[in-house]
């Protein structure tokens, strides 16, 4: 008997240490922000039973995981939210409420645009000091992690006075 992980309770102690990375990326259009979030992989499970839990939470979410890049327009329920404000940012999900610093570019970047990129990935950081600049690139756009993520164009959030 096989048991679909959406069935599966979620356990937090199972996703382990979540991170939230930023950086932004130039293109012929500007520059174009994004958001890396994963586990390093330090659940009581291991990295195997990290990247289920992850894949669990992303479906409680309703993020599809490896489908390509989904405009959030297209999930008019989604409940995940960014919220920006100045110095900081938070991601919010079911069962995630998660606030990081983005960089200065990143900033700029979601200013200019009205929307951020965010990569949801199921597979565990691969090493190294989560927030370097080349080695978030390098995982983010890796053929695995891209093929095993969520990703949504998610628009930003603000304070209005």
């Amino acid at each position: 008997m096989t048991i679909s992980p959406d069935t599966q309770p979620l356990r937090t102690a199972d996703l382990g240490t979540l991170v939230i990375m930023s950086w932004s990326r130039e293109t012929p259009d500007g520059d174009v922000p994004f958001l890396l979030a994963c586990s390093l992989g330090d659940g009581e499970g291991g990295a195997e039973a990290t990247g289920a839990a992850v894949e669990r939470l992303l479906g409680h979410a309703g993020l599809p995981v490896g489908e390509g890049v989904v405009d959030s327009a297209r999930l008019p329920n989604l409940p995940v939210n960014l919220l920006v404000v100045p110095g900081a940012a938070s991601l919010t999900m079911p069962g995630i409420n998660a606030q990081f610093v983005p960089t200065p570019e990143w900033r700029r970047a979601v200013d200019e645009r009205g929307y951020a990129c965010l990569i949801f990935a199921t597979r565990p950081w691969s090493g190294g000091e989560p927030g370097e600049g080349e080695a978030v690139a390098a995982f983010a756009n890796d053929a695995a992690t891209l093929a095993s993520a969520a990703q949504v164009v998610l628009p930003v959030r603000t304070l209005r006075g």
